[in-house]
């Protein structure tokens, strides 16, 4: 029986390898005996991440340096997988413009879309037969594991670009997982929670008047302890999406701080046959209340 955490001779593509939630999940995959190919923007930091990351043993570390919405990005990362995927960890994200709808550069908006929606539709799409390549019922699966985020299960005002796009993700994890259910490829969704890095930062620089609720205090407690114990259980959890254990847990969006994922596979039927962790319009008798 395969152990639920060995990750080795399993090919994993993570987008955003070089942020902090790209970065901690490359090395944990690694750790686990996966084989990587990492994307990011800059060579440097992506040299820098495999030299760290090489002290550790000797699995193989591709990486490729583009920015994934440029015009050709895809069809070049797809080539330089040479046919073999089983995993792929769509992470990278921006966190576009803050503020009101009404105040905000329309194109940062649309560009904010494009990249955090978009482009990892449209590099699933181009992996999918990788993906599905030589699956039987006891082989691997193949998995694709999406990041969700802020937004995509309530209202995120001043950052409707970011919860638009991840909200929009989740519905395509959920509409995806059917269709290729045959191909014994599972698809999640994952909500990592508040991080420490770059999109907390940015929450801070805005300021009170955009940082509205508390946008403010959560950036706050992701930058200190808290954070880093968000990032360490979010890693995990696409660990745990990538390897045996969640086999045929699919179509769900799984919060990595607040839902019990490393006992799902306990209830794995339960899941299958529920609507448990997706998304769904709230009516007036869900709340006990009859409106007829």
């Amino acid at each position: 029986m395969r152990n639920a955490l060995d990750l080795a001779g399993i090919r994993c593509l993570v987008t955003g390898a070089t942020g902090t939630l790209g970065a901690e999940v490359a090395r944990i995959l690694h750790a686990r005996g996966a084989d990587l190919v990492l994307t990011g923007r800059s060579t440097e930091k992506l040299s820098r991440l495999a030299d760290t990351l090489g002290q550790r043993g000797t699995r193989a570390v591709q990486t490729v340096a583009l920015d994934l919405s440029a015009a050709g990005a895809i069809p070049r990362l797809v080539e330089s997988l040479k046919g073999r995927l089983d995993i792929l960890v769509n992470n990278a994200a921006v966190q576009g413009p803050i503020g009101p709808l009404a105040a905000t550069d329309w194109d940062q908006w649309e560009t904010t879309l494009r990249f955090d929606l978009l482009v990892p539709i449209e590099l699933t799409r181009a992996v999918l037969g990788f993906l599905a390549d030589g699956r039987t019922p006891g082989s691997r699966r193949g998995k694709v594991i999406i990041l969700s985020g802020g937004g995509a299960t309530g209202p995120r005002p001043n950052f409707s670009a970011y919860a638009v796009a991840k909200t929009g993700l989740v519905r395509f994890a959920e509409c995806l997982a059917i269709e290729v259910r045959d191909s014994f490829i599972d698809v999640n969704a994952i909500a990592p929670g508040a991080l420490p890095g770059t999109m907390a930062r940015s929450i801070l620089a805005a300021g009170p008047e955009y940082a509205i609720g508390d946008e403010r205090a959560t950036a706050e407690k992701a930058m200190g302890p808290a954070g880093l114990n968000t990032l360490s259980r979010a890693a995990e959890l696409v660990a745990y999406l990538a390897g045996p254990a969640s086999d045929g847990i699919t179509g769900r969006l799984i919060s990595a701080v607040w839902d019990p994922w490393p006992r799902l596979a306990e209830y794995r039927e339960a899941l299958a046959a529920s609507d448990v962790y997706t998304l769904r319009r709230i009516v007036p008798l869900d709340r006990g209340l009859d409106w007829d």
